[in-house]
């Protein structure tokens, strides 16, 4: 079984995806990482020299051509399943399990590590709620075709494990 993790960023697709893959006996994968593999360099960075339709365009190439293996977990970029036909890919090649969160649970754990996030690293934080709930509000209509919709607080891999293994 192939799971897709989506949500925004924050909402803990990398950090639970990986728990979840081992308490499943699944290999991982976190999408973001293999396309800094691919371009040599960071998103932020590949942001900023070639444009978000570059990276959008190079994004999607690498969800749907790469070689996953039968039984993964993959944490999608919070942006990869608004974009082009990749939520239906997702939803057509695997289980999609989006973890929603409230835009002021968000910015509370992006807050620490905003300066990673070059969207959010000047923000304070009003205005990076502000900026989440714009952005939700865009993405919601992607995010909510998922398979399985979970509320991100307190989440933990065994309840997703279970309300996954329950669903098939």
């Amino acid at each position: 079984m192939k799971i897709f993790l989506i949500g925004f960023m924050g909402c803990g697709k990398s950090t639970l995806g990986r728990k979840l893959a081992t308490k499943l006996g699944y290999d991982f994968i976190d999408l973001d990482q293999q396309i800094e593999k691919q371009i040599g360099m960071s998103i932020g960075a590949y942001f900023a020299a070639n444009g978000e339709a570059a990276f959008r365009a190079f994004e999607r190439k690498t969800l749907q051509e790469f070689n996953y293996p039968s039984n993964c977990v993959v944490a999608t970029g919070g942006g990869a399943p608004c974009y082009f036909d990749n939520m239906e890919w997702i939803n057509n090649n695997g289980t999609s399990v989006y973890i929603e969160m409230s835009a002021t649970a968000l910015a509370r754990r992006l807050e620490n590590g905003k300066d990673k996030r070059p969207l959010l690293k000047d923000m304070n934080p009003e205005e990076m709620i502000h900026f989440i709930e714009h952005k939700l509000e865009e993405r919601n209509p992607f995010y909510l075709q998922a398979s399985l919709k979970v509320n991100g607080i307190s989440l933990t891999p065994d309840d997703l494990r279970a309300l996954l293994l329950s669903d098939v």
